[in-house]
């Protein structure tokens, strides 16, 4: 059955990881075709926006998209062309894998956890901002709502429930941000109560950030707001390797958005050596999103297989590859 994706290439390294994902995507041969639109600087450049009209409508058509890093310009009017997607199609859980892989730079070789972020409200959102005219003072607003805190609670054991895991971790700074903070964790209390099949603990986010350090492997699901899960989910990148390795999905409702959570690295845009895991990855969400997940299962596998083999692989995982060559031999994999 064929479906349809809206496909942002985004910009700086983002139109070389993009075209190698969609190479690997297409010898997967499960029916899935694109439907190619811009945002971000390129976006810009054609027509003087940064998220046109066009964009948007085959993200909503489509009801999928699978979207490389992109460039907002200092100055214009998004802070963030990704909040602005994640407000505009409602996108209220960020979902964050981080698991180890071969052959990687990092501490440990057993991290399989995933960071659900709630992605529609507080501080990280910059509501509400002002500055004292004597320019000495600023002020932020941050909103947490019962609906937003219960959304994202209920998401993730949903999540748990669906794939197996056994435990979540409900993160939180209720012990100094009594109404905010306090909010959530009490919201999230009553979800919790509701899946005594699954294991529930809470800790304090400075605690959740040094215990992920020391001890990561007591985690399994971590659910949280919008600016702890920010910072988390970057932490945990760092546990396995770094961001290069690193997906992300932002799921709503109607719309579902899969991603390479790091940036658009112009300093090496054009030079053939972007690593495209991080999107691969991405697709791997998607593909689960959309019930491929025997496509899922083979596609992660072939990743593995390539990166064991240490077949081509790009210089920041200590090869000599370049971003076709790595994703010619990831497709290598999926054809045996």
């Amino acid at each position: 059955m064929s479906q349809t994706i809206a496909v942002i290439k985004g910009d700086g390294i983002g139109p070389e990881i993009m075209d190698a994902t969609l190479s690997v995507l297409d010898a997967l041969d499960i029916g899935l075709t694109y439907d190619f639109v811009d945002a971000g600087l390129c976006a810009y450049e054609k027509t003087g926006e940064l998220l046109p009209a066009e964009t948007l409508a085959s993200i909503a058509r489509h009801k999928i998209a699978l979207k490389s890093p992109l460039t907002t310009p200092v100055g214009e009017g998004f802070s963030s062309i990704n909040v602005a997607l994640r407000r505009h199609f409602d996108l209220y859980a960020n979902v964050r894998p981080a698991i180890s892989f071969p052959n990687t730079k990092s501490r440990y070789s057993n991290i399989d956890l995933i960071t659900v972020r709630e992605n529609t409200e507080g501080a990280y959102i910059g509501e509400g901002q002002s500055m004292s005219e004597d320019g000495e003072t600023a002020l932020l607003t941050q909103k947490i709502t019962r609906k937003g805190s219960e959304r994202i609670v209920r998401y993730a054991f949903e999540l748990a429930q669906a794939v197996g895991r056994k435990k979540i971790t409900i993160v939180h700074k209720a012990n100094i941000l009594k109404t905010t903070s306090g909010l959530f964790l009490k919201v999230a209390r009553e979800v919790a109560a509701e899946y005594p099949q699954i294991e529930c603990n809470e800790m304090i986010v400075d605690n959740t950030c040094m215990q992920l350090v020391m001890r990561p492997e007591q985690f399994d699901v971590i659910v949280t707001t919008n600016l702890f899960g920010d910072i988390i989910s970057d932490l945990c990148a760092g546990l396995v390797g770094g961001l290069g390795l690193a997906p992300g999905a932002n799921i709503g409702k109607e719309c579902a958005i899969f991603e390479a959570v790091h940036g658009s690295a112009p300093d090496i845009a054009g030079k053939g050596i972007a690593n495209p895991c991080a999107l691969l990855l991405g697709a791997v969400q998607m593909l689960e999103h959309i019930g491929q997940v025997d496509a899922a299962r083979r596609l992660k596998q072939a990743i593995v297989d390539t990166m064991n083999d240490k077949d081509h692989l790009t210089p920041d995982l200590g090869g000599a590859g370049t971003t076709q060559t790595f994703a010619a031999a990831i497709i290598k994999h999926i054809k045996a």
